[in-house]
């Protein structure tokens, strides 16, 4: 498990973009915490790691947006509106089975959709620590998902 203190935006975007390397098809990265706490702006830098150009924006309204330009397709969930339920009529498993990866916030919502082995990545507001400073911790469920945070961390600590 990672557990770190960001101060910026910018390093939140380097942590994603960091991870990217690692990523495969059929991937399923899961983003929860507060609303403003980091999630679109770390998966900005994960589609600049996938070599995706297009600027990444919040799919609050769309629910889903596709971003294939990259190495490989970034597919960025914001189930945060199917609180009520209904994600079973989006189709995520085609989602989650495809040939990309997918990045989904507010994954709570979705729980009963969601594949055995996945990343989840939490992000929190760090109280008193100012506006900018973010804790962010990687729970990786699965054999594979514990071996890229394993190396991540690795690569995290080098620096």
């Amino acid at each position: 498990m990672i557990d770190r203190i960001v101060t910026s935006p910018e390093e939140t975007m380097a942590i994603g973009q960091q991870l990217a390397p690692f990523l495969q098809p059929k991937d399923i990265i899961l983003l929860d915490g507060d609303l403003g706490a980091g999630k679109t702006t770390f998966t900005k830098g994960l589609a600049l790691g996938l070599g995706i150009k297009r600027n990444v924006k919040s799919p609050t309204f769309t629910i889903i947006r596709e971003y294939q330009e990259g190495r490989i397709p970034l597919y960025h969930m914001d189930v945060y509106r199917l609180e009520e339920g209904g994600g079973d009529e989006l189709g995520l498993d085609e989602y989650f089975n495809g040939d990309g990866v997918s990045v989904v916030e507010w994954s709570q919502f979705v729980a009963s959709e969601l594949p055995d082995d996945y990343l989840r990545i939490a992000f929190h507001r760090e109280d008193d620590a100012g506006e900018a400073q973010r804790r962010i911790t990687f729970m990786p469920k699965g054999n594979r998902f514990e071996k890229i945070v394993d190396e991540l961390e690795a690569q995290l600590n080098d620096k």
